[in-house]
Order: structure tokens, then sequence, then C-alpha cells
């Protein structure tokens, strides 16, 4: 079982920033895949990053490239989102999120209020 807290969600000026945390409450990741996705409202929820606990490759959407890095301390079972250069469309909720590298993504935090004003 595995349980995830986000946080660090806030108001926030276009141009802005914001780190984005999630705790986990597994031991460890071995073979697992941990991302971020996020819903805006009205649309279907979208992955955003993810990177795989052992070994850190990552993988971003377009829209976020350049702009968002993933990232992760296994000491502290944490994974952050650091936002960079915030845009009006990455108003969202955003969610952490668990999946195993044979499976889907089955394990999802609460989700963290993100806006970003114009």
């Amino acid at each position: 079982q595995v349980q995830l807290v986000e946080s660090g969600g806030g108001l926030v000026q276009a141009g802005g920033s914001l780190r984005l945390s999630c705790t986990a409450s597994r031991r460890t990741f071995t073979n697992y895949r941990l991302g971020w996705f996020r819903q805006a409202p009205g649309k279907e929820r979208e992955f955003v990053s993810s990177i795989r606990w052992i070994g850190g490759s990552t993988s971003y959407a377009d829209s976020v490239k350049g702009r968002f890095t993933i990232s992760r301390d296994d000491a502290k079972n944490t994974l952050w989102l650091q936002m960079n250069s915030l845009k009006p469309e990455d108003t969202a909720v955003y969610y952490c999120a668990a999946k195993s590298l044979d499976g889907g993504w089955n394990y999802w935090g609460q989700g963290t209020q993100v806006t970003v004003s114009s």
C-alpha cells in the first residue's frame, strides 16, 4: 500500500515559481515510477512529469518542458516538482501519483491547488 501526501500549492503571479512536494509512506520505491498530474476546471487530468525512483530517468509533458523540474530524495521518501515561469494555464489541482514499472498509476494523493494569476 502506498500513501501520498502533497503540499506546496498556492497562489502565485504569472512568471513566479512554486515547489510542490509529495511525501510517500512506502519504505522503498524500487521498481516504481512516481509522477505529477494536473487537472484544470472542466478538463481531464493530464500528465505533467514522472521520474523512475531508481535511476532517476525523467519524462515531461511538452507544455512544461524547460520550466518544471521533477526530483526525488530517496532518504526522505519525498518527490518534488519545481515549477518556474508559471503561466495562468498552469492553474490546476496537482496530484502526486505512483505506479509499479509493470502496472498503472494506481496510487494517488489528494491533490494540491496551484493558481497562477495574470
